[in-house]
């Protein structure tokens, strides 16, 4: 049955306000060449965008070429103002953006441990209000949230979890009472990370993965054919309280102590480290584990000839750094001192890029059932990290600060607790050590993601959060030569293209997303 001229209408203006969000303005004539439109409803559809507010003429295009220059159509931009929070257990990031995702105005806002519920509250509601009026909105249309805990399907909102300030639950409602009617949404932290990933970072050609989050706790996001899923009671992927062996009890229904947690969770990577004789900072959080990851793959992939942090080397046999994959006679790549398993397989060498993630920000692909190295081209676009400053490519920038050793870098916590950064000179054999910590730390990741790997069949597991993205290709590869033998479900590790910032840049395309799909649906003009 062919649809009526309404309905079609509204297809061609949502795949027109499609293309021009994704690439930008566009003339009439690019817009008749994507969609596939007749001249006529091209022009119709223009017309009735710009009529309804959704589009405006932007500039001009073909100053070069014979004739009159063509219009250049873009989205609306000022059309609707968004902020996204990321929601810590002692702060929260704000940022605040248009309608086409463009950040304007950033803050973080710290919350004392020992702030009732209500001054905790206002202290966040107060810091959103001032990062509106700095960004020039004089309303928010919508409000995107990722918070660590459950998410009630049934009614979105957070659940009541034990460990977490009770001020988290009381947000959403503070926000709407200041902020009438804003669209407010909240989404679990992981969830959010997903997100994130799939559109901008190491899962954009995926479908049907599972993003495995390590940093200050642990927690799995699970997207099957497209879809994220949550769950009966909005607890899909709470692997922290998986049972797996290695732990010295089983976890409880108010404890994840004796499961997936004791083996990757941030106390577990810096015991591991220290009985490894690494420096480890005395505080326990996520920036501080990933320091002390980051650091070991620096020091093994020196002593073993690799490129890790931008800074180029020499690619394995067969393999051309940093592009594509891995051409036929790619060998395995020795880990040094990693003992027998950890030298069978490992990651390939990429081309860096001063500034990305370590492995020169290409989120190398491993495919476990072939144990073989293989490299991608990750873009990832700007993002804010912990302290709410912008940056590129996923590079956590320090916190604002010092330590009390003389340049070394203090980070905050996805928890808000600060710490220090290991230092960059190691002792002698830092190399080795560090190559064994690493292969350790792949046997406890490996052991959770098998079990994921068992039920869910993903074929895709992505390695996300500050640990996640310290490791980098180096980590992904171990783990990826242990999953092969633990599983025979063929399965790609990915190292994480976005870490600690996943989560609030997923909190500012899900604001982007309901705010694009209202105003797009009922401000269209009727003939």
């Amino acid at each position: 049955m062919p649809a009526s001229p309404s309905t079609a209408r509204a297809i061609n203006d949502r795949l027109a306000l499609g293309l021009l969000q994704e690439r930008g303005p566009l003339t009439a004539g690019q817009l008749k060449q994507l969609t596939g439109l007749s001249r006529p409803t091209v022009a119709d559809l223009v017309e009735r965008l710009t009529a309804a507010g959704l589009v405006r003429v932007v500039g001009e295009s073909g100053a070069a070429r014979r004739g009159p220059n063509a219009r250049l159509y873009g989205i609306v931009a000022d059309g609707a103002f968004l902020a996204a929070l990321d929601v810590r257990t002692d702060g929260v990031v704000v940022l605040v953006a248009d309608l086409v995702g463009r950040v304007l105005a950033e803050a973080s806002v710290p919350v004392d441990g020992g702030a009732g519920t209500g001054p905790a509250v206002e202290r966040v509601v107060a810091a959103v209000e001032r990062a509106a009026k700095e960004a020039g909105a004089e309303r928010l249309h919508t409000v995107g949230i990722g918070a660590p805990g459950l998410i009630d399907p049934a009614t979105g909102d957070l659940r009541d979890s034990a460990g977490l300030p009770a001020w988290h639950r009381s947000l959403a409602a503070a926000l709407q009472e200041r902020l009438p009617g804003a669209r407010i949404t909240v989404e679990n932290e992981t969830n959010l990370a997903a997100l994130a990933e799939q559109r901008e970072g190491a899962a954009r050609d995926r479908d049907t993965f599972v993003l495995l989050w390590l940093g200050h706790g642990t927690g799995a996001a699970v997207v099957l054919d497209g879809v994220l899923r949550r769950g009966a009671s909005g607890g899909t992927g709470e692997i922290g309280f998986l049972p797996v062996p290695g732990t010295s009890s089983l976890p409880s229904a108010t404890d994840c102590g004796g499961g997936f947690h004791a083996l990757a969770g941030a106390a577990a990577v810096l015991s591991l480290a220290a009985a490894h004789g690494l420096p480890t900072p005395a505080v326990v959080d996520g920036p501080s584990a990933a320091g002390v990851v980051r650091a070991a793959v620096r020091n093994a992939s020196a002593a073993g000839g690799t490129a890790t942090e931008g800074r180029p080397g020499k690619a394995p046999a067969g393999e051309r750094a940093g592009r594509g994959a891995a051409e036929p006679g790619g060998g395995p790549v020795p880990v040094p001192g990693a003992g027998p398993s950890a030298a069978e397989t490992g990651p390939g060498a990429g081309e860096g890029v001063a500034g990305r993630a370590p492995g020169g920000g290409a989120g190398a692909r491993f495919l476990a059932a072939e144990g073989g190295p293989g490299s991608r081209d990750v873009v990832v676009g700007r993002s804010t990290g912990a302290a709410g400053a912008g940056f590129v490519a996923g590079v956590e920038p320090p916190a604002r600060g010092s330590s009390a050793d003389e340049g070394v870098p203090v980070r905050a916590g996805r928890d808000g607790a600060r710490s220090v950064s290991p230092p960059d000179r190691q002792p002698a054999g830092a190399g080795d050590a560090g190559a064994r910590f690493l292969a350790a730390l792949a046997d406890g990741v490996a052991v959770g993601a098998a079990s994921v790997v068992a039920v869910l069949d993903p074929g895709c597991v992505v390695l996300g959060g500050e640990v996640g993205r310290a490791g980098g290709e180096v980590l992904a590869g171990l783990v990826a030569e242990r999953l092969a033998r633990l599983s025979p479900l063929p399965t790609e590790v990915r190292a994480g293209g976005l870490g600690g910032s996943a989560v609030l840049r997923g909190a500012l395309l899900t604001a982007r997303d309901r705010a694009q799909d209202e105003l797009w649906s009922g401000r269209q003009s009727r003939p």
